[in-house]
């Protein structure tokens, strides 16, 4: 079987590639620009197409998966309809894979991709060896348990798809407003997906709204046999805190949701708080590196925090993590539609960042375009320089990505702490810390959320 991926660059579909190539099957893709997660792939013998083209679509494939994030208008989506071929999302496509295993899906607005990776390194500890797709690199891993690990995104609800045996569910908030009217609308994409779980939830007590719409969708008998809660007020988060290697309360409450799956599995608590001990963290989750500019010792921590709530969550963990530090933080604001519906979420957040998390300075760059889903209406109500304008504070600035390295070398004094935070292209300028090399304001395909 010949199966072609559109959209191959994204974080998901890569990972679903990897595991289609594991099966032993023909694998292809496409992307509009070379990357990282291409490189990667081309070194698991997977052949990457620069670019959308007509020719990419042969009559020998079988199946074509496409990112959700690629407009269905697409040069190859639309040929290979006229081709009769079966053509697939990246959500269908991992409801598929998903025949046949006990599937654990965490879903949530965020914590999705930490919290899955923390419940896999259990599994892996404790010896039943599972499979799993989540949204970070590496995302992927095809095991020989019958335990299958997803990310299941509430984007455009692409967890509709999925019918999991058990569902841990982080958080729920307004987010990825260009597709959900309002909250309203979110409610009820959420209560449809929690009557799809086969078994047992474990769900975010913390959480009002989490809470409120589990309660709502289930009679109390039944709610209190299904759902399985987790707090930060339980005496295990005194005991994760003491263990647990990456900073912020946000990761204390995710690795409770994943000592209580563990829980649901009959896993020894012994074996997973010595894997919850061991995490690393992931890409882009407050990934630390030492870097030095001029003879000026500095740490970077690259972030992938790109909505209020998770910003709020990063600058408790670094205020926690590094005390009496100055903490520098460039932002890249991620999608035109996601920085107009939140605006004055992100300008509160800033405003009180100072004296709540002693941020010294701000530096906002450019947004982030995703290619093919934003509104060019909204393109022309919002930009960066108008959230510093709203922010108005004197430690706050706009710069192109282009002058930032520059700012930097001209301003740190040695010791700072700068987090580089952002979903789009901004975890480029850790890279540039080393090399000297400027950033460039390129448009780039968003990778899939």
């Amino acid at each position: 079987m010949k199966i072609h991926c559109v959209g191959i660059g994204g974080i998901a579909i890569s990972g679903i590639a990897n595991i289609y190539k594991q099966k032993e099957y023909v694998v292809q893709g496409s992307d509009a620009e070379p990357s990282e997660i291409t490189a990667g792939l081309k070194k698991q013998g997977i052949k990457v197409f620069v670019g959308h083209k007509v020719a990419n679509i042969t009559k020998d494939v079988d199946l074509v998966v496409y990112s959700e994030a690629v407009p269905q208008n697409n040069p190859e989506l639309k040929k290979a309809r006229r081709l009769k071929i079966r053509c697939i999302s990246g959500a269908q496509a991992l409801a598929e894979l998903s025949a046949g295993y006990f599937t654990i899906a965490v879903s949530g607005m965020h914590g999705k991709s930490t919290t899955a990776s923390m419940i896999a390194q259990i599994l892996i500890k404790a010896g039943l060896d599972p499979t799993f797709v989540i949204g970070t690199k590496p995302g992927w891993r095809l095991g020989k348990g019958k335990h299958l690990i997803i990310e299941a995104d509430d984007y455009q609800a692409k967890f509709l798809r999925y019918y999991p045996d058990t569902l841990v569910l982080t958080n729920i908030e307004k987010e990825h407003m260009d597709f959900f009217k309002n909250f309203q609308h979110i409610r009820k994409v959420f209560s449809k997906y929690v009557k799809q779980v086969k078994g047992f939830i474990v769900a975010n007590k913390d959480d009002g709204n989490t809470l409120k719409i589990l309660m709502s969708n289930f009679q109390f008998s039944i709610f209190k046999q299904k759902v399985k809660l987790y707090s930060l007020k339980d005496k295990d988060a005194t005991k994760i805190k003491k263990i647990l290697k990456v900073p912020g309360e946000h990761n204390i409450s995710n690795a409770l949701a994943a000592l209580n799956a563990a829980r649901l599995l009959k896993i020894d608590d012994e074996v997973s708080f010595k894997a919850l001990s061991q995490y690393q963290g992931i890409w882009r989750r407050f990934q630390e590196k030492d870097f030095k500019i001029k003879n000026l010792k500095l740490k970077i921590v690259s972030d992938y925090a790109h909505h209020p709530t998770e910003i709020e969550a990063t600058l408790q963990a670094a205020a926690e993590r590094f005390k009496g530090k100055k903490i520098w933080l460039v932002f890249q604001p991620h999608q035109y539609q996601r920085t107009f519906y939140l605006f004055d979420k992100f300008v509160k957040t800033f405003q009180r960042a100072k004296n709540s998390f002693g941020l010294s300075e701000l530096i906002i760059t450019d947004i982030y375009t995703v290619e093919g889903r934003e509104s060019q209406a909204i393109k022309k109500k919002v930009s960066s320089q108008k959230l510093v304008k709203a922010i108005d504070k004197i430690w706050a600035v706009y710069l192109p990505q282009d002058k930032i390295l520059d700012y930097l070398k001209a301003n740190l004094k040695g010791g700072e702490v700068i987090i580089i935070m952002g979903a789009g292209s901004i975890y480029k300028l850790v890279e540039r810390f080393s090399t000297g090399t400027k950033l460039t304001n390129k448009k780039q395909r968003g990778r899939m959320e």
